[in-house]
């Protein structure tokens, strides 16, 4: 009778438990749609999680486990593809769009729609002159600063000073004698090309007293936003401090040099533009401000290049056919070289179509922002559901890309699938769309060219742990950061 009794104790006990975990689950989408009930529309299908964390858990879980793209499946699986969902994500109810047409509206749609990243990324880039302005001060804005770095015919007076930077770096990893962190050495040679174009050559010093705070800068874009010791955002926030600090001398100077007339070199880089550039009303813009363009500008078109190169050579790595093909078209390029130029061109850049192939299926494949954030500045209508004002849309890039309505086969790395396809409006969106498309597309672009090019010629990679695990967050890579020697090839 006692062993029934406690049977019976410890049955309702669980019992009891169950019921108020999975009320206390409910919670969330109760208080969401008691609050929104009057309404002409109703949510989004999907689940708001936890109260306070709502589905954050169950997103890192998916995220660092190297399956992202579960996170999607199961909402999918769940409720079904409409395209659209509910969820809450980084202390925010958010809606997750992921079908072609609804991305493309609400990237281009800057009348309804804000930028909404979470309070840990806009804490640490700050750009109140790209983002805290009006749409018209942003376009305005936009135009004056971006023309060194977009287009070809833009970047070709920087390609010799790129190339200089791609072959002393690979000569250099190739003599190492241990294993490198290939991510790590992507990210040197990156940072080196960018601080070239947006600060000039004359600043490549600053290089030597970065150190890893761009990196802790990184590691804190997605963190929880807890700025106290033993937290990556606190890493992160002293981390951007010290960068500041850092490329506040550098502003100074430049500042003095342009008042008294001295020759900064044969071309301005953005820094000149961003020391003489005046808003709509004539105003300049203050040290603060330039700063933090500088320092979001460099810290993204190094990071996303770094990462994108080394994938590339991943991927090359593991497709030896793939491999094989693109190092044909560059030995191609060098047989019909006049032998009076060894250096490579524009022209000889526009004729990598398989080198481009390649770099559309890495941008595809490893998805380097897998998703844009906005947020809803009016109540909207999309597809018959509610996006309320002030709720967070995020534009799910990644769920597309991996798509195989659109991309038969995802998972496999096949540049082919690019041979005279065109990608339908809103399926290939590795760099956003609308007013806030990055502006940086063609440098990545061009500079992991000139970078695969010299690597597909005279060398190869060996990975010390090639089924090393993937990490999602903050962006797709091997755990080991890619753990690997760069072999010259004799």
């Amino acid at each position: 009778m006692e062993i029934q009794y406690w049977s019976w104790i410890s049955i309702s006990i669980a019992t009891l438990l169950t019921c108020y975990f999975i009320v206390l689950r409910m919670l969330n989408g109760w208080y969401y749609d008691f609050k929104l009930r009057n309404k002409d529309y109703p949510l989004p299908p999907g689940h708001m999680g936890w109260p306070l964390v709502g589905n954050l858990l169950v997103f890192l879980k998916h995220f660092l486990s190297g399956h992202p793209d579960t996170f999607i499946t199961n909402l999918i699986l769940k409720y079904g593809q409409t395209g659209i969902y509910k969820t809450h994500l980084y202390g925010n109810p958010s809606i997750i769009v992921c079908e072609p047409e609804m991305c493309r509206r609400v990237l281009n749609d800057d009348l309804n729609f804000k930028l909404g990243y979470p309070k840990s990324i806009k804490e640490l880039i700050k750009c109140r002159p790209m983002v805290d302005v009006t749409d018209a001060e942003h376009r305005h804005f936009r135009r004056l600063i971006t023309p060194p770095f977009v287009g070809h015919k833009a970047l070709a007076v920087y390609l010799e000073r790129l190339e200089d930077i791609v072959v002393n770096s690979l000569e250099e990893l190739s003599s190492m004698k241990h294993p490198i962190e290939l991510l790590k050495e992507m990210k040197k040679v990156s940072f080196k090309a960018i601080v070239h174009i947006f600060m000039g050559s004359s600043n490549q010093y600053i290089t030597t007293k970065i150190g890893s705070s761009f990196t802790d800068l990184y590691n804190g874009m997605f963190s929880i936003p807890i700025n106290a010791p033993g937290f990556t955002f606190h890493k992160a926030l002293k981390a951007r401090k010290k960068l500041v600090k850092i490329v506040q001398p550098v502003v100074d100077e430049r500042r003095v040099m342009m008042k008294k007339g001295e020759e900064i070199g044969d071309k301005k880089d953005l820094m000149d533009i961003l020391l003489e550039v005046t808003d709509e009303n004539g105003r300049k813009l203050e040290d603060e401000d330039i700063i933090d363009l500088l320092i979001g500008l460099l810290f993204a078109g190094h990071e996303s290049t770094a990462t994108g190169l080394m994938w590339s050579i991943i991927y090359l790595t593991q497709n030896p056919h793939v491999w094989k093909k693109a190092k044909e078209e560059q030995e191609e390029i060098l047989r019909t070289r006049p032998a009076s130029e060894k250096k490579l061109n524009l022209n000889e850049i526009k004729q990598m179509v398989y080198l481009s192939q390649v770099i559309n299926e890495m941008l595809r494949c490893a998805n380097i922002a897998f998703s844009f954030f906005r947020e809803a500045t009016t109540d909207l209508n999309i597809n018959g559901y509610l996006i309320p004002k002030g709720w967070r849309v995020l534009v799910w890039t990644r769920a597309i890309h991996m798509d195989s309505k659109y991309y038969p086969n995802p998972e496999e790395f096949d540049p082919s699938r690019w041979n005279g396809y065109t990608a339908k409006a809103g399926t290939f969106m590795p760099f956003g769309a609308g007013s806030r498309l990055c502006p940086g597309g063609d440098l990545v672009k061009l500079e992991i060219s000139i970078f695969l090019h010299y690597f597909l010629l005279n060398y190869r990679l060996e990975q010390i742990n090639p089924e090393c695990p993937i990490t999602n967050l903050p962006v797709s890579k091997p755990k080991d950061n890619c753990l690997a020697k760069v072999v010259k090839i004799s």
